[in-house]
């Protein structure tokens, strides 16, 4: 299962649906398969995001991923995978725009 996210700010952000399941929660919103947050609400999910980020990076443990991946794979920190996420968070607050998710 894939998550795409979407806003008219920014081009769209394709992950694992785990992954993008775990940033949904990290910013605050219902974990569901799709959804949205409106333009007004977006700054404080970004202020939830990267709250999540830096205790992610203090506990300094990545996520690990179901995903078929081999064993002898370095996983991806949860901090690197929302990197994109962020930016588009912010291109949607300068843009006054809302951002969209759905699972594929």
């Amino acid at each position: 299962m894939l998550m795409t996210f979407q806003c008219n700010a920014s081009a769209d952000i394709t992950m694992f649906g785990s992954v993008g399941l775990k940033m949904v929660t990290m910013m605050g919103q219902p974990e569901t398969k799709s959804g949205a947050i409106k333009a007004d609400n977006i700054p404080h999910a970004l202020d939830q995001l990267k709250a999540a980020v830096t205790r992610e990076k203090e506990n300094d443990q990545p996520m690990q991923s179901n995903d078929n991946a081999e064993q002898d794979e370095p996983t991806v920190s949860l901090a690197t995978r929302a990197v994109p996420l962020i930016e588009m968070l912010n291109a949607a607050i300068q843009e006054d725009c809302p951002i969209m998710w759905q699972c594929q």
